[in-house]
């Protein structure tokens, strides 16, 4: 069995983390809007001086892009871990078209920093920094756009 199938095993074990529903496209469709808009506010915080909001408002496009699979392949996330994880297992069974190291960026960036979009979220979020490195936000935002619109149009071939 693959890590990710353990890993998503693990996530719907409890009902907190993840479960099987019935595919939702309606939802599908608002969470991929929902990435479109994070993208434009990360675009508009970052050019207005709020680079520190452009991480979150980057990573949070990523993430909803991904809850938009999971809504249309039948799952519901509340787990960031699970959510990520399940798309790669997704991905590794053949059943969406997108390339896994597209994924593991939001998790590992590490073409950019050590640190991974996720715990580049929670570091702007949480803390008290507001400046951001010029070149890493500029990578974060952009693969950030590649991301979302690579999964809308796998989405779009399902």
């Amino acid at each position: 069995m693959s890590i990710h199938k353990d890993k998503l095993n693990w996530c719907l074990a409890k009902k907190s983390r993840m479960m099987r529903i019935k595919p939702n496209d309606k939802l599908s469709e608002e969470h991929i809007e929902k990435a479109k808009h994070n993208l434009q506010a990360a675009d508009y915080n970052i050019k207005g001086g709020f680079s520190d909001w452009g991480v979150s408002q980057s990573y949070y496009a990523m993430y909803h892009a991904l809850l938009s699979i999971l809504f249309k392949m039948g799952y519901k996330s509340k787990n960031h871990e699970c959510t990520i994880n399940a798309v790669e297992y997704l991905i590794e069974e053949g059943k969406i078209d997108l390339d896994i190291k597209d994924i593991a960026f939001i998790r590992t960036t590490e073409q950019m920093t050590s640190k991974d979009a996720k715990s580049l979220r929670e570091e702007f979020q949480y803390g008290t920094e507001t400046k951001v490195n010029e070149k890493l936000l500029n990578e974060l935002l952009e693969n950030a756009k590649n991301i979302v619109e690579k999964v809308e149009i796998a989405l779009s071939e399902l």
